[in-house]
């Protein structure tokens, strides 16, 4: 039994009132974000018939991202932490309410949709680096790693409901309901920031303008390890990322509806059902030193199994579309195992490395980096699958991801032999 309490997640921080009623609050919340996750590409797939044009979620979500996340994190080293997360908070609110709208009337232009999609990550990305931001204000920081660890299983468990629940009701109740669903469900994330004492910063200094942005560049660029798990993060995400091409790949690999459907929902759902499981297993992470390493391994694992779903998506045709399908599927599950504990690793590392005074913008970065990546796969693999195919695309991503880790790993050294002490009193 003890050996079995030591591979489950650590629950400790979950002992803290207030990481206990976030957390609840987003075992509501994730699950309808997930459903407008996966229903802005479905609608646009479903109007346009273009992987191209869903790819273009990318670039529309990549430059609010950019400019919010960066002014956002710095926004977080001024103001009062607990009112940036209620005012983006009925922000998010409010441009899910949108969506809502525009799905109900029906008939609309494509572009609006993707202008309100760049609405919605403006207020995620000033939202996110803010919440990360006061984890170690209310978390003690030897905790941190699986008070991270808990974050990322429930968003990632809701990753797997909202896909399977986005696949069933699409074609019974269309694409209004499920953003009716995110509006009701994000009130009680609302519930719980409003709740929060008052955060203030420590040492808190100037404006949130262009020169904070860069004095937490220049701080980033003084500290090469944490400059570094950045680098890792968007060498996996952006060759890796191959959810762009879920609708195509379910539709034309595995047989399903141009909608939605059965493989459409489990493509979307396996990275996340594959984090839930590392998260359940992940009582481990505590007692790693070597973080940078390990951060490593757990990208290259990510390579490999991406490679591998590549290889699944063309032999479709040869195998049989549900062994592939089959075969897909767990290549992105043991891909979200990897990503969910290197995310834990580098996310810690970034918390105890930085003072409270830059925090901010440092998780202004880091959600730029996490959520930019991505983006920029979502157009690049668009782009390339229009004219090598889904199959190619995926699998030479997975390469590339491979070989990316492998030269930056022998390029910085430094980062493969990153240790921090189990007490996280130092840092070596």
């Amino acid at each position: 039994m003890a050996g079995l309490r030591g591979l489950v997640a650590d629950t400790r921080p979950l002992r803290n009132e207030h990481f206990r009623r976030l957390w609840l609050a987003n075992i509501v919340t994730v699950v309808g974000a997930q459903l407008t996750v996966v229903a802005v590409p479905a609608q646009i797939y479903a109007e346009t018939g273009s992987s191209a044009y869903v790819g273009l979620t990318g670039l529309f979500g990549l430059v609010p991202l950019v400019v919010f996340g960066l002014w956002g994190g710095a926004l977080a080293d001024v103001v009062d932490r607990r009112t940036i997360l209620v005012c983006t908070t009925v922000g998010l609110i409010a441009t899910s309410a949108l969506f809502w709208l525009q799905a109900a009337v029906g008939g609309l232009d494509v572009w609006l949709l993707l202008g309100l999609f760049s609405l919605q990550q403006a207020f995620f990305a000033v939202n996110q680096p803010t919440r990360s931001a006061v984890l170690p204000k209310i978390i003690s920081l030897d905790l941190l790693p699986a008070a991270n660890s808990l974050n990322t299983t429930i968003f990632q468990a809701g990753a797997i409901a909202g896909p399977l629940v986005a696949g069933a009701l699409i074609p019974v109740l269309g694409f209004s309901w499920l953003y009716l669903i995110d509006t009701c469900t994000l009130f009680a994330t609302l519930s719980a920031v409003v709740r929060l004492p008052r955060l203030a910063v420590e040492g808190a200094a100037g404006a949130p303008g262009l020169r904070s942005v860069v004095e937490g560049l220049t701080y980033l660029r003084g500290h090469p390890v944490l400059l570094m798990s950045f680098v890792v993060d968007l060498i996996a995400m952006t060759f890796g990322m191959p959810r762009a091409l879920f609708p195509q790949v379910a539709h034309e690999a595995f047989g399903g509806p141009a909608e939605g459907g059965l493989a459409f929902a489990l493509l979307f759902a396996a990275i996340p059902a594959g984090a839930v499981l590392g998260g359940i297993f992940s009582g481990w992470v505590s007692r790693v030193d070597l973080q940078g390493r390990a951060v490593i391994v757990c990208i290259l694992l990510w390579g490999v199994a991406i490679t591998g779903f590549g290889v699944a998506v063309g032999l479709a045709d040869r195998l049989g579309p549900t062994p592939m399908l089959v075969a897909a599927v767990l290549t992105l599950v043991l891909g979200g195992a990897a990503d969910m504990a290197s995310s834990a690793f580098r996310n810690s590392m970034l918390m105890t490395a930085a003072t409270d005074s830059v925090r901010g913008r440092l998780q202004g970065v880091f959600i730029v980096v996490v959520a930019g990546g991505p983006r920029i796969a979502d157009v690049a693999h668009g782009a390339s699958a229009a004219l090598v195919g889904t199959a190619a695309t995926a699998a030479g991503g997975g390469v590339l991801v491979v070989v990316g880790t492998v030269v930056a790993a022998l390029a910085a050294p430094a980062f493969v032999r990153y240790r921090i002490s189990r007490t996280m009193r130092e840092v070596t």
